[in-house]
Protein backbone atom coordinates (compact mmCIF):
# COMPACT_ATOMS: atom_id res chain seq x y z
CA UNK A 1 0.00 0.00 0.00
CA UNK A 2 1.67 3.53 -1.14
CA UNK A 3 1.55 5.73 1.93
CA UNK A 4 1.91 9.58 2.05
CA UNK A 5 3.08 12.45 4.16
CA UNK A 6 0.65 14.08 5.81
CA UNK A 7 0.79 17.35 7.23
CA UNK A 8 -1.95 18.41 10.29
CA UNK A 9 -2.17 22.46 10.61
CA UNK A 10 -3.46 23.51 13.86
CA UNK A 11 -2.98 21.64 17.00
CA UNK A 12 -6.21 22.99 18.91
CA UNK A 13 -9.39 20.79 19.40
CA UNK A 14 -10.26 19.71 16.03
CA UNK A 15 -6.35 19.59 14.75
CA UNK A 16 -6.39 17.03 17.72
CA UNK A 17 -9.01 14.95 16.39
CA UNK A 18 -7.44 14.93 13.31
CA UNK A 19 -4.51 13.24 14.46
CA UNK A 20 -6.64 11.39 16.69
CA UNK A 21 -8.68 10.02 13.79
CA UNK A 22 -5.67 9.48 11.68
CA UNK A 23 -4.42 7.10 13.90
CA UNK A 24 -7.50 5.26 14.58
CA UNK A 25 -8.43 4.74 11.32
CA UNK A 26 -4.62 3.34 10.06
CA UNK A 27 -4.70 6.19 7.36
CA UNK A 28 -1.43 4.80 5.49
CA UNK A 29 0.99 7.58 6.74
CA UNK A 30 4.81 7.55 5.92
CA UNK A 31 4.88 10.61 8.14
CA UNK A 32 3.01 12.72 10.26
CA UNK A 33 3.86 16.68 10.07
CA UNK A 34 2.17 18.86 12.65
CA UNK A 35 2.43 22.68 12.36
CA UNK A 36 1.34 25.33 13.86
CA UNK A 37 1.77 28.78 15.15
CA UNK A 38 4.90 27.56 17.67
CA UNK A 39 6.90 24.55 18.22
CA UNK A 40 5.94 22.43 21.14
CA UNK A 41 5.76 19.24 22.58
CA UNK A 42 1.80 17.96 22.86
CA UNK A 43 0.33 14.30 24.10
CA UNK A 44 -2.82 12.84 22.38
CA UNK A 45 -4.03 9.17 23.51
CA UNK A 46 -0.69 8.74 25.67
CA UNK A 47 1.61 9.45 22.61
CA UNK A 48 3.79 12.53 22.55
CA UNK A 49 4.09 14.38 19.36
CA UNK A 50 6.45 17.45 18.70
CA UNK A 51 4.71 20.20 16.85
CA UNK A 52 6.85 22.61 14.67
CA UNK A 53 6.36 26.04 13.93
CA UNK A 54 4.25 26.69 10.55
CA UNK A 55 6.28 28.12 7.34
CA UNK A 56 6.36 27.70 3.72
CA UNK A 57 9.06 25.54 3.56
CA UNK A 58 7.33 22.84 5.94
CA UNK A 59 4.98 21.75 3.44
CA UNK A 60 8.29 20.60 1.15
CA UNK A 61 7.08 16.73 0.29
CA UNK A 62 4.09 16.76 2.30
CA UNK A 63 1.22 14.98 -0.24
CA UNK A 64 -1.69 15.84 2.22
CA UNK A 65 -2.44 18.95 4.04
CA UNK A 66 -5.39 19.27 6.80
CA UNK A 67 -5.76 22.63 7.92
CA UNK A 68 -7.77 22.54 11.02
CA UNK A 69 -6.67 26.10 12.37
CA UNK A 70 -7.92 29.74 12.41
CA UNK A 71 -10.36 31.11 9.51
CA UNK A 72 -9.61 34.65 8.16
CA UNK A 73 -6.59 36.81 6.53
CA UNK A 74 -4.52 35.99 9.25
CA UNK A 75 -5.49 32.29 9.43
CA UNK A 76 -3.63 29.38 8.39
CA UNK A 77 -5.10 28.38 5.33
CA UNK A 78 -5.03 32.02 3.64
CA UNK A 79 -1.44 32.35 5.06
CA UNK A 80 -0.25 29.33 3.91
CA UNK A 81 -2.48 27.14 2.15
CA UNK A 82 -1.56 28.38 -1.66
CA UNK A 83 2.12 28.03 -0.57
CA UNK A 84 1.39 24.68 0.84
CA UNK A 85 -0.12 23.57 -2.98
CA UNK A 86 2.40 25.19 -4.82
CA UNK A 87 5.13 22.65 -3.06
CA UNK A 88 2.91 19.90 -4.48
CA UNK A 89 0.21 19.33 -1.22
CA UNK A 90 -3.48 18.92 -1.79
CA UNK A 91 -5.20 21.10 1.00
CA UNK A 92 -8.12 20.06 2.94
CA UNK A 93 -9.80 23.10 4.81
CA UNK A 94 -11.60 22.53 7.39
CA UNK A 95 -12.90 26.37 7.89
CA UNK A 96 -14.58 28.70 5.64
CA UNK A 97 -12.28 30.38 3.28
CA UNK A 98 -12.69 28.43 0.43
CA UNK A 99 -15.99 26.47 0.59
CA UNK A 100 -17.89 29.08 -1.51
CA UNK A 101 -14.81 29.25 -4.58
CA UNK A 102 -16.53 27.88 -7.52
CA UNK A 103 -13.31 26.30 -8.39
CA UNK A 104 -13.05 24.21 -5.20
CA UNK A 105 -15.02 21.22 -4.20
CA UNK A 106 -17.02 21.66 -0.69
CA UNK A 107 -17.20 17.86 -0.26
CA UNK A 108 -19.26 15.24 2.37
CA UNK A 109 -17.35 11.82 1.08
CA UNK A 110 -21.07 9.97 1.21
CA UNK A 111 -22.64 12.68 -0.16
CA UNK A 112 -20.83 14.10 -2.97
CA UNK A 113 -17.35 12.10 -2.75
CA UNK A 114 -17.52 11.95 -6.96
CA UNK A 115 -16.41 15.45 -7.26
CA UNK A 116 -13.17 15.24 -5.83
CA UNK A 117 -11.57 13.38 -8.70
CA UNK A 118 -11.79 17.29 -10.43
CA UNK A 119 -10.07 18.92 -7.82
CA UNK A 120 -7.80 21.78 -8.48
CA UNK A 121 -5.45 21.37 -5.10
CA UNK A 122 -7.78 22.36 -2.69
CA UNK A 123 -10.44 21.05 -1.02
CA UNK A 124 -13.36 22.31 1.44
CA UNK A 125 -14.73 20.91 4.43
CA UNK A 126 -18.54 21.95 4.92
CA UNK A 127 -19.44 23.92 8.21
CA UNK A 128 -19.84 21.76 11.46
CA UNK A 129 -23.69 21.69 11.11
CA UNK A 130 -23.98 20.55 7.08
CA UNK A 131 -22.03 17.13 7.80
CA UNK A 132 -24.64 16.37 10.41
CA UNK A 133 -28.07 18.10 8.36
CA UNK A 134 -26.52 16.40 4.62
CA UNK A 135 -26.54 12.91 6.05
CA UNK A 136 -29.93 12.67 6.70
CA UNK A 137 -31.36 14.72 4.11
CA UNK A 138 -28.83 13.43 1.30
CA UNK A 139 -30.30 9.60 0.75
CA UNK A 140 -33.92 11.00 1.59
CA UNK A 141 -33.39 13.94 -1.33
CA UNK A 142 -32.00 11.39 -3.96
CA UNK A 143 -34.86 8.92 -3.06
CA UNK A 144 -37.78 11.53 -2.80
CA UNK A 145 -36.36 15.02 -3.77
CA UNK A 146 -36.69 17.81 -1.35
CA UNK A 147 -38.33 20.66 -2.72
CA UNK A 148 -37.96 22.45 0.88
CA UNK A 149 -36.33 22.58 4.22
CA UNK A 150 -36.47 23.85 7.59
CA UNK A 151 -33.92 23.76 9.99
CA UNK A 152 -33.54 24.26 13.72
CA UNK A 153 -29.89 23.95 14.97
CA UNK A 154 -28.63 23.29 18.49
CA UNK A 155 -25.16 23.44 18.57
CA UNK A 156 -22.55 22.70 21.35
CA UNK A 157 -19.81 25.40 22.52
CA UNK A 158 -16.79 23.52 21.27
CA UNK A 159 -18.46 24.03 17.54
CA UNK A 160 -16.97 27.36 18.94
CA UNK A 161 -13.91 26.35 19.81
CA UNK A 162 -11.76 25.08 23.26
CA UNK A 163 -11.80 28.77 24.80
CA UNK A 164 -15.30 28.32 24.49
CA UNK A 165 -15.66 24.73 26.25
CA UNK A 166 -13.50 26.38 28.82
CA UNK A 167 -15.95 30.09 29.66
CA UNK A 168 -18.96 27.71 29.80
CA UNK A 169 -17.22 25.87 32.68
CA UNK A 170 -16.17 28.69 34.44
CA UNK A 171 -19.63 30.36 33.96
CA UNK A 172 -21.10 27.24 35.14
CA UNK A 173 -19.34 27.08 38.43
CA UNK A 174 -20.25 30.70 39.09
CA UNK A 175 -24.10 29.76 38.21
CA UNK A 176 -24.14 26.99 40.85
CA UNK A 177 -22.40 29.13 43.56
CA UNK A 178 -25.12 31.72 43.06
CA UNK A 179 -22.85 34.13 41.63
CA UNK A 180 -23.23 36.74 38.65
CA UNK A 181 -21.51 36.01 35.59
CA UNK A 182 -19.89 39.04 34.28
CA UNK A 183 -17.72 37.73 31.58
CA UNK A 184 -18.99 36.39 28.62
CA UNK A 185 -15.92 35.14 27.12
CA UNK A 186 -16.45 36.20 23.69
CA UNK A 187 -20.49 35.18 23.55
CA UNK A 188 -23.27 37.51 23.40
CA UNK A 189 -24.79 36.60 26.60
CA UNK A 190 -24.03 33.71 29.31
CA UNK A 191 -23.89 30.72 27.87
CA UNK A 192 -24.37 28.44 31.46
CA UNK A 193 -27.86 26.80 31.27
CA UNK A 194 -28.82 29.19 28.85
CA UNK A 195 -29.50 29.05 24.84
CA UNK A 196 -28.05 31.81 21.87
CA UNK A 197 -29.66 32.64 19.20
CA UNK A 198 -27.89 35.40 18.13
CA UNK A 199 -24.51 33.63 18.62
CA UNK A 200 -23.83 34.92 15.01
CA UNK A 201 -23.08 38.00 13.26
CA UNK A 202 -26.82 38.99 11.96
CA UNK A 203 -26.04 39.83 7.90
CA UNK A 204 -29.14 40.23 5.23
CA UNK A 205 -32.17 39.66 5.68
CA UNK A 206 -31.79 39.55 9.55
CA UNK A 207 -29.98 35.88 9.03
CA UNK A 208 -27.47 35.36 10.93
CA UNK A 209 -23.70 34.36 8.83
CA UNK A 210 -24.04 30.59 10.59
CA UNK A 211 -27.24 30.58 8.80
CA UNK A 212 -26.16 31.61 5.68
CA UNK A 213 -23.88 29.01 5.67
CA UNK A 214 -26.05 26.02 6.22
CA UNK A 215 -28.48 27.47 3.45
CA UNK A 216 -25.48 28.09 0.59
CA UNK A 217 -23.62 25.06 1.20
CA UNK A 218 -26.34 22.61 1.07
CA UNK A 219 -26.80 24.32 -1.91
CA UNK A 220 -23.48 24.03 -3.17
CA UNK A 221 -23.34 20.26 -2.00
CA UNK A 222 -26.76 18.76 -2.51
CA UNK A 223 -28.90 20.79 -4.62
CA UNK A 224 -29.57 24.99 -5.29
CA UNK A 225 -33.54 24.79 -6.24
CA UNK A 226 -34.03 23.33 -2.32
CA UNK A 227 -36.01 26.36 -0.74
CA UNK A 228 -34.58 26.61 3.40
CA UNK A 229 -35.45 28.70 6.70
CA UNK A 230 -32.86 28.04 8.96
CA UNK A 231 -32.24 28.84 12.85
CA UNK A 232 -29.04 28.46 14.33
CA UNK A 233 -29.15 28.14 18.22
CA UNK A 234 -26.02 27.60 20.53
CA UNK A 235 -26.96 25.68 23.34
CA UNK A 236 -25.03 24.91 26.60
CA UNK A 237 -23.76 21.11 25.91
CA UNK A 238 -20.22 20.40 25.31
CA UNK A 239 -20.22 18.21 21.72
CA UNK A 240 -22.57 17.15 19.76
CA UNK A 241 -24.80 18.94 17.10
CA UNK A 242 -28.28 18.44 17.24
CA UNK A 243 -30.48 19.17 14.31
CA UNK A 244 -34.37 19.37 13.99
CA UNK A 245 -34.97 18.67 10.13
CA UNK A 246 -38.80 19.40 8.75
CA UNK A 247 -38.79 18.05 4.53
CA UNK A 248 -41.11 18.88 2.22
CA UNK A 249 -40.63 16.49 -1.22
CA UNK A 250 -41.61 16.18 -4.70
CA UNK A 251 -42.93 12.38 -3.84
CA UNK A 252 -44.91 11.50 -1.20
CA UNK A 253 -42.64 9.93 1.85
CA UNK A 254 -43.84 7.87 4.93
CA UNK A 255 -41.64 7.43 8.25
CA UNK A 256 -41.58 3.93 7.28
CA UNK A 257 -39.76 4.86 3.80
CA UNK A 258 -37.52 7.00 4.89
CA UNK A 259 -36.79 4.87 7.72
CA UNK A 260 -35.31 2.34 5.43
CA UNK A 261 -33.67 4.18 3.31
CA UNK A 262 -31.73 6.01 6.56
CA UNK A 263 -31.18 2.77 7.69
CA UNK A 264 -29.10 1.54 4.84
CA UNK A 265 -27.16 4.57 4.10
CA UNK A 266 -23.60 4.31 5.37
CA UNK A 267 -22.77 6.89 8.09
CA UNK A 268 -25.97 7.20 9.56
CA UNK A 269 -27.37 5.02 12.32
CA UNK A 270 -31.35 5.33 13.18
CA UNK A 271 -31.45 5.75 16.52
CA UNK A 272 -35.50 4.54 17.88
CA UNK A 273 -37.59 1.78 19.90
CA UNK A 274 -36.22 -0.52 16.88
CA UNK A 275 -32.65 0.32 16.99
CA UNK A 276 -31.43 1.28 20.53
CA UNK A 277 -27.90 2.54 20.49
CA UNK A 278 -26.40 2.58 24.32
CA UNK A 279 -30.02 2.11 25.97
CA UNK A 280 -31.46 5.02 24.46
CA UNK A 281 -33.91 5.28 21.59
CA UNK A 282 -33.55 8.69 21.23
CA UNK A 283 -30.35 10.43 19.13
CA UNK A 284 -28.71 12.62 22.09
CA UNK A 285 -25.54 14.49 22.16
CA UNK A 286 -24.49 12.50 25.11
CA UNK A 287 -24.28 9.11 23.08
CA UNK A 288 -22.82 11.28 19.78
CA UNK A 289 -19.94 12.06 20.98
CA UNK A 290 -16.67 10.04 19.90
CA UNK A 291 -19.03 8.50 17.00
CA UNK A 292 -18.41 8.49 13.34
CA UNK A 293 -21.81 8.06 12.52
CA UNK A 294 -24.31 10.76 12.46
CA UNK A 295 -27.34 9.76 14.80
CA UNK A 296 -30.80 9.92 13.10
CA UNK A 297 -34.50 9.78 15.24
CA UNK A 298 -37.61 11.00 15.80
CA UNK A 299 -38.94 9.72 12.49
CA UNK A 300 -42.48 11.32 12.05
CA UNK A 301 -44.79 12.34 9.49
CA UNK A 302 -46.62 15.53 8.78
CA UNK A 303 -49.67 15.08 10.35
CA UNK A 304 -51.29 17.60 7.43
CA UNK A 305 -48.70 16.87 4.28
CA UNK A 306 -48.42 13.66 2.93
CA UNK A 307 -45.13 15.18 1.48
CA UNK A 308 -43.56 16.12 4.70
CA UNK A 309 -41.52 14.82 7.66
CA UNK A 310 -39.61 15.37 10.46
CA UNK A 311 -36.31 14.23 12.15
CA UNK A 312 -34.08 14.67 14.34
CA UNK A 313 -30.22 14.35 14.05
CA UNK A 314 -27.17 14.47 16.00
CA UNK A 315 -23.41 14.08 15.15
CA UNK A 316 -20.09 14.83 16.79
CA UNK A 317 -18.94 18.37 15.34
CA UNK A 318 -15.46 17.54 16.12
CA UNK A 319 -15.43 14.36 14.17
CA UNK A 320 -17.68 13.75 11.45
CA UNK A 321 -18.57 17.91 11.63
CA UNK A 322 -14.64 18.22 11.27
CA UNK A 323 -11.85 15.88 11.30
CA UNK A 324 -13.62 12.41 10.60
CA UNK A 325 -15.07 14.36 7.04
CA UNK A 326 -11.55 15.55 6.58
CA UNK A 327 -9.80 12.33 6.58
CA UNK A 328 -12.52 10.57 4.79
CA UNK A 329 -11.90 13.21 2.00
CA UNK A 330 -7.88 12.48 2.36
CA UNK A 331 -9.06 8.46 2.04
CA UNK A 332 -11.22 8.76 -0.91
CA UNK A 333 -8.64 10.98 -2.38
CA UNK A 334 -5.85 8.08 -1.79
CA UNK A 335 -8.21 5.10 -2.36
CA UNK A 336 -9.07 6.41 -5.99
CA UNK A 337 -5.68 7.67 -7.06
CA UNK A 338 -7.21 11.28 -7.29
CA UNK A 339 -4.45 13.37 -5.41
CA UNK A 340 -2.89 14.47 -8.61
CA UNK A 341 -4.20 17.93 -9.81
Amino acid sequence: MKKYKVAVVGAGAVGIQMIRILVQRKFPLDELRILARSSRTIEIDGQKYAVQETKPESFDGIDIALFAGTEGEKGAAVVFGKEAVSRGAVLIDNGSDYRMDPEVPLVIPEVNGEVLKNHKGIIANPNCTMAVLLMGMAPLHKAFKIKRAVVSTYQAVSGAGAKAVETMKQQMALVLKGEKVSDFGGFPDRIAFNVLANNWKIEEEGYSNEEWKVIKETHKILDPSIQMTVTTVRVPTFTGHGESVWIETEKPITPEAARDILTKSPGVKVVDEQSMFKGSSCPMPIYAEGENDVLVGRIRKDLFNPHALTFWAVGDNLRKGAALNAVQIAETLAANNWLKK
